[in-house]
């Protein structure tokens, strides 16, 4: 896609947005567009003044050339998300993106391996460091506009665990599930949903087994866990559609499958939102 194309692709997104979630576009004024209000989970894409700066949830987020920008509403979000925009002239306007709640179904997960739930403390600072190390891949802010790609789902399969619902491992409550889960055959190639970065790649995570995060862009990034193999490496770049590693089982799995999540920073979105909002 030639980058003169670039802004009428973000106009037909917020489009999409304002389709996709039954509102009529919020604008606070001619130049700024964000939606009136989104999901729990969601994606957000608004448009402001080129050279404006803008602050969400205490952040400045970068903008793009054209006037978009990006963020992420959590899974327990609950209150407006507010932006503040200060424009190339230095006035400074705000606007607000309501959040709709969600119902949050129970998943229940048995056979699990009874280390991987209650493990013992050696084992618990080790997945304390994994963690960390993962923690840390997400806090890049790279200017690249992978995000604004149609995203395409990574691998095709049956939906075997969604996003945001309360997970209780053999009976013992655990944290909400942070991504999709696609149930698929063992070895099955993994497809880039966008194209980014590789800014983590380990093929032996405790919990999480063989997984790589691709960066997006402006605090969006996607990671791949439980995989069995690993096609790439930290710093490589890769296209949309291009194979990062295979399906596995590794980690704290009861099956092949593959969990893919994505991420503003530390903030989890759902991926089906994602694919949803792109017309997927």
């Amino acid at each position: 896609m030639t980058l003169s194309r670039r802004p009428l692709l973000i106009v037909a997104l917020l489009a999409l947005t304002a389709l996709m979630f039954g509102r009529s576009p919020s604008v606070a004024a001619a130049d700024i567009v964000f939606p009136e209000a989104v999901p729990q989970g969601a994606m957000v894409i608004g448009k402001v003044p080129p050279d404006s700066r803008v602050h969400i949830a205490g952040r400045q987020v970068h903008v793009t050339d054209y006037g978009t920008v990006v963020f992420g509403v959590g899974r327990d979000a609950s209150a407006p998300e507010q932006i503040e925009i200060t424009r190339p002239d230095g006035t400074v306007t705000h606007a607000s993106v309501g959040v709709t709640p969600r119902d949050w179904p129970i998943s229940r997960v048995d056979g699990v391996p009874a280390k991987t739930v209650s493990p013992p403390k050696e084992l618990s600072e080790r997945i304390a460091r994994e963690q960390q190390r993962v923690s840390a891949a997400r806090t890049r802010n790279d200017d690249r506009i992978g995000f604004t790609e149609r995203f395409i789902q990574p691998v095709e399969g049956r939906i075997s665990g969604r996003f945001g619902r309360q997970r209780i491992y053999n009976g013992t409550p655990g944290a909400p599930h942070s991504g999709m889960d696609i149930a698929a055959p063992e070895g099955t190639p993994i497809k880039a949903p966008a194209s980014g970065v590789i800014t983590f790649a380990d093929p032996n995570l405790y919990l999480t087994g063989g997984t790589v995060l691709l960066d997006h862009g402006f605090g969006i990034s996607s990671n791949f866990l439980h995989l069995s193999r690993l096609n790439v490496a930290v710093g490589d770049h890769v296209e949309q559609g291009q194979i990062i590693g295979r399906v596995g089982s590794t980690g704290r799995a009861t099956g092949p499958h593959l969990h893919w999540g994505m991420s503003w920073f530390s903030t989890r979105i759902d991926p089906q939102l994602v694919l949803e909002r792109r017309g997927q």
